[in-house]
């Protein structure tokens, strides 16, 4: 139940699959302990109770619709904002993706906070000029640097305050409970328990490159520990080309497909090392996985993974095979002497740049939220 009075903040989500839902519980979070209380709505996606659960809200809404109800002018949708809208004392709204963004200015005179989790978001010239006529009413937030630079870059007569930087984040309490030890870990993973671990998490897309993750392994591996093996977590389109890639290059045995994994972070305590060879990753959420599961990551030095783990001599060239062998190799072979004071550093840049509590206090101190402030 709502009263009129109440002070509320509308967070409004495209859909909850893959990372969304987390990402509704994040910014949820940022109003613990303050007088707002917040209403999340789903656009897309059928009731459920997890769902309700896992938003981390005040007040969960479904308005149910499928995707392809919600192309075009989505004038229905819009119709429902309005509806939901009215009566209630919504001081502003948080809008993730670009969907959610163009029904809340069209459905409410809120001002908005778009977030923005990919890049190529404003590229096109429609939504330039559909953002530029209600620049007045909304602020754009990147979930890393590089995102927010992308941005800026196409709407570059925005004052840089209304375009800003918001991290990702997780809850590290409550993804560490989470985690199963090793041993349970690589039991349900059908992986040996006295191997050396590579791990990859995500897509088989062009995107996340695992190509040069297979090509990297395979040069190094005589120089790996025995028996050492490459496993990769994810489907998608590129299975096929990339089991082709393995056998091609004669190390079809020791590189494991894992196919989807439900709850795929709960076994990140599996790998030995953690390497993400991204060519266009906006943030890397995988990388914190890895970091709060107490595992040393390898990444690709582009997009929003380098803001992740930081000035690092692990990162690596983007596509560059040789570079990452180089490293794997150095981490097999240091380890574990070079890897507790790697891991005891990305642990400690979790909690200073990426938890909850350090992104609440970054949040509330945004030129954008003093803007709005002024303008209620």
């Amino acid at each position: 139940m709502t009263t009129p009075t109440e002070l509320r903040v509308l967070q409004f989500c495209h859909g909850y699959d893959g990372p969304f839902l987390d990402c509704a519980r994040q910014y949820a979070s940022l109003f613990v302990g303050t007088p707002y209380k917040v209403t999340t709505v789903y656009l897309t996606g059928a009731p459920s109770v997890e769902v309700e659960r896992g938003s981390a809200s005040d007040e969960v809404v479904f308005l149910d619709y499928r995707s392809r109800d919600v192309r075009g002018l989505k004038l229905k949708a819009i119709r429902d904002i309005k509806r939901l809208v009215a009566g209630r004392n919504f001081q502003f709204c948080i809008a993730h993706r670009f969907k959610p963004i163009y029904v809340a200015l069209l459905g409410t005179d809120l001002p908005v906070i778009g977030v923005h989790h990919g890049f190529g978001d404003y590229q096109r010239l429609s939504r330039k000029l559909f953002a530029n006529c209600f620049r007045k009413r909304l602020a754009l937030l990147g979930v890393s640097n590089a995102v927010r630079n992308e941005i800026r870059a196409c709407l570059p007569s925005w004052p840089a305050e209304r375009i800003e930087t918001l991290y990702n984040r997780i809850d590290i309490a409550a993804v560490q409970a989470e985690q199963v030890c090793r041993d349970d870990a690589r039991a349900h993973l059908g992986l040996p328990q006295d191997a050396w671990v590579v791990g990859n998490v995500g897509r088989l897309h062009p995107d996340k490159d695992q190509a040069t993750l297979i090509r990297g392994f395979a040069q190094t591996l005589p120089q790996l520990p025995a028996g050492s093996l490459l496993a990769i977590m994810g489907s998608g389109r590129l299975e096929a080309e990339l089991k082709a890639l393995a056998a091609e290059l004669g190390v079809s045995t020791s590189v494991r497909f894992l196919g989807q994994v439900a709850q795929g972070r709960r076994y990140f305590k599996a790998f030995d090392v953690f390497a993400l060879t991204s060519d266009h990753e906006p943030f890397g959420m995988v990388l914190l996985e890895a970091m709060a599961a107490g595992v040393p990551v390898i990444c690709s030095d582009c997009g929003g993974g380098r803001e992740v783990v930081g000035e690092s001599e692990w990162l690596f060239a983007l596509g560059s095979a040789q570079a990452l062998g180089q490293r794997l190799m150095r981490m097999a072979i240091d380890r574990p002497q070079s890897q507790a004071g790697f891991v005891e550093a990305l642990h400690d840049r979790i909690v200073n740049m990426f938890s909850d509590s350090a992104t609440r206090r970054v949040f509330w101190h945004l030129p954008m939220l003093q803007s709005i402030a002024r303008e209620q």
